[in-house]
């Protein structure tokens, strides 16, 4: 009777349920930053939500019991806070809180939980955001890095004259002085590294310095015994001059002179001191060859000063720590996973994609053996080890992120259902997988997002979506715009294309001074492959991108009238006018052999602005007023003008005050528009849905 009574209501849930829409995003939870208590018991994390009326997103601390079937319980009221990270003895839950001050966000800093009941206390307060914590395994003591100088902690400051102004102009001598998302770069201040100790007295303890310079450190971690503090940094000023790298070093935890622990060929990630304290294992890629795209390795160093690491994953080949992208990662709190010893220091935990797919292997750390540990379609996005349990934050195409108990078998257990109640509400689809064949014979992976009501008999209008980086991939892991696309009546079609990670060196890194080009080729091969299963109306096809994919969208209509409108988003139009404004410089022969007065010819010739007198597909151009990653001025506002010109229909959406990461972390309603805009402009293209917003006010007012 039960298991009856079980079937008939998950018909009646199917028989109500609804296709998702672009404003569900105000009702999606995300689950970020997990963090097992040292017994193993807990898991801390941060839930995140979106705020429709303030059109932000709230954090706030939860836990819930390392166990099946128990219930995650809220111990933080946020509205700003986040990394929750446990003392050595489990009893104090640190984290970090962004109060408000005159109105405004105030930077975060540290707030300590009893873990058995009470209110959070405040542990510091100062000037500037505490940028990361770590608690000593040994003693309560947090260590942690921010911008803060010396005299910004002084009891007393002599206030300014009335009179006495203070400029606000920059003085730049760098290449490199703004980041997308950060803003202008204050050459002033360096993060530097701190201790405080955390005690039952209610005055709040004095923080102190341990390093000072010009240079910033980062990635502060402990030794086992609690005598030292390691961290990353990079002591070359004007560092993009050279190739990536940066050193690991170490500092005793009372203060002294920094001692350099190893340095390489490379790039210093995410690392993790084994138990024994003598060794330190990181995920890096080597800057030799220089390289569009290496693939990221694990490898092992000793803490004795001077020595060389060892790569262990050499001869495996899948992206060590590296993932696949969606847009729904947690817009806040996102922390990325990083290696894990076993207590006996002969195993090393890490997460690898291989196509499309993200998942736990086991690394022999004397023969560097790799061996699976989960397996499965999904992402698995990051873990945590303590106690003897392991937690994991895994997405899959229908589900954006929940936490599950990692087996000794690779069996996963979920933990947490955060989007139970929107998700019962809804009909969400997998979508199919698809290899194509390229013009070289080199396989294509793609994935194929139809309709909820899909009917194979019919014919239906395809939007093939194109991925950014050029090096990263799509993947088994939820992707809001795909389902939204596919609501919307279209097919969707999103493939990795040559340069694409996950799929070996090799195949990311041969479109090294080919890019865009035999990528664009292998987006044609899967979109004709698709169409061969005899479904989609090749009169009714669209095309659409972000950053790397508005690249190959802007070159895509350059190239062939095949589609019936495109929608270029944050793209690139002049490689040139990219070299020059971008936030990032390419001074290394990474994607290209010189600078773009060395070598004008290339920059040419790769540039879709180029090809723009063979543009005649209508074109939206989707645009964040604050990104200095691929600046407007370098892409969308070159094909508006020119499009205008020439008479090809074409609109210009600007987003004010959002960065590169727009679609992925920009403000809630923002998000919601750009889907709607998207949309709009294919079904207008594609369906022959009137949108007046697109054609009022033109000389010649468009016809569809």
């Amino acid at each position: 009777m039960k298991k009856l009574l079980c079937a008939l209501l998950l018909v009646a849930a199917a028989a109500n349920a609804r296709v998702i829409t672009e404003k569900d995003l105000f009702k999606f939870q995300w689950v970020g930053d997990p963090q097992l208590s040292p017994d193993g018991s807990q898991v801390a994390f941060v839930r995140v939500t979106a705020d429709e009326k303030k059109d932000t997103y709230a954090t706030s601390i939860w836990t819930v019991a390392a166990r099946a079937g128990a219930t995650p319980r809220r111990v933080t009221n946020g509205p700003r806070d986040t990394t929750p990270r446990w003392s050595h003895d489990g009893k104090l839950l640190a984290f970090l809180r962004a109060g408000e001050k005159d109105g405004k966000p105030a930077p975060p800093q540290i707030n300590i939980l009893r873990f058995d009941g009470g209110e959070p206390r405040v542990l510091t307060s100062l000037s500037r955001a505490v940028e990361s914590i770590a608690w000593s395994p040994v003693s309560n003591t947090i260590a942690f890095t921010a911008t803060t100088k010396p005299e910004d902690v002084a009891e007393k400051k002599e206030k300014k004259a009335d009179d006495e102004h203070e400029s606000d102009v920059r003085v730049i001598n760098q290449a490199v002085y703004r980041f997308n998302g950060a803003g202008y770069r204050d050459a002033t201040r360096a993060a530097h590294l701190w201790t405080v100790a955390v005690t039952d007295d209610a005055t709040e303890p004095k923080p102190k310095q341990l390093t000072v310079g010009d240079f910033s450190e980062g990635d502060v971690s402990w030794s086992p015994d609690g005598t030292r503090l390691f961290y990353t940094s990079n002591r070359t000023y004007e560092t993009y001059y050279d190739v990536p790298s940066n050193v690991l070093y170490s500092i005793a935890s009372s203060g002294g002179e920094p001692v350099k622990v190893a340095s390489y060929d490379g790039a210093f990630g995410a690392y993790a001191v084994s138990p024994d304290g003598k060794w330190v294992a990181f995920g890096g890629s080597l800057s030799h060859p220089i390289q569009s795209h290496t693939e990221n390795d694990l490898f092992v160093v000793s803490t004795t000063p001077g020595s060389q690491p060892r790569n262990l994953t050499t001869a495996f080949n899948g992206e060590i720590l590296g993932g696949v992208g969606g847009d729904q990662a947690p817009p806040r709190a996102n922390r990325g996973p990083r290696p894990e010893w076993s207590a006996d220091g002969k195993t090393l935990y890490v997460t690898a994609g291989e196509e499309g797919m993200v998942n736990l292997k086991r690394v022999d750390v004397a023969s560097g053996r790799v061996e699976p540990w989960t397996t499965g379609q999904h992402a698995l996005m990051t873990y945590a080890m303590e106690g003897g349990s392991t937690v994991a934050l895994v997405s899959t195409p229908t589900m954006i992120g929940d936490l599950f108990l990692v087996g000794a078998d690779g069996a996963l257990s979920r933990l947490t259902n955060v989007n139970e109640k929107l998700w019962s509400e809804l009909t969400l689809t997998e979508p199919d997988v698809m290899w194509t064949t390229s013009f070289d014979g080199k396989k294509v992976q793609s994935w194929i997002q139809k309709p909820p009501d899909f009917d194979p008999s019919k014919k239906y209008p395809m939007i093939i979506n194109i991925h950014g980086g050029p090096h990263s991939a799509y993947g088994y892991v939820f992707d809001h715009e795909f389902q939204w696309m596919a609501a919307k009546g279209y097919v969707v079609l999103y493939p990795n294309p040559r340069g694409s990670t996950t799929y070996g060196e090799q195949f990311a890194n041969i479109i090294q001074f080919h890019y865009p080009g035999d990528d664009y080729r292998d987006l044609m091969a899967a979109t004709d492959d698709l169409i061969k299963r005899g479904y989609i109306d090749t009169k009714k096809l669209g095309v659409t991108g972000g950053s790397g994919g508005g690249v190959l969208t802007n070159w895509i209509i350059g190239h062939t009238d095949r589609f019936a409108a495109a929608v270029s988003q944050r793209s690139i139009a002049d490689w040139s006018t990219f070299w020059y404004t971008a936030d990032f410089t390419l001074f290394q022969p990474t994607w290209f052999h010189k600078a773009p007065f060395e070598d004008e010819a290339d920059f040419r010739a790769r540039s879709p602005i180029t090809y723009i007198d063979k543009v005649k597909t209508p074109l939206m151009l989707i645009e964040g007023e604050a990104d200095w990653r691929t600046p407007p001025m370098a892409g969308g506002e070159m094909m508006f003008r020119a499009l205008k010109y020439r008479h090809v229909p074409t609109v210009m959406v600007r987003f004010p005050d959002e960065s590169h990461e727009l679609s992925r972390s920009g403000k809630p309603w923002h998000r919601a528009e750009r889907l709607q805009h998207i949309v709009g402009w294919f079904d207008m293209w594609l369906l022959g849905i009137s949108k007046p917003e697109y054609s009022r006010g033109l000389r010649s007012e468009v016809a569809k």
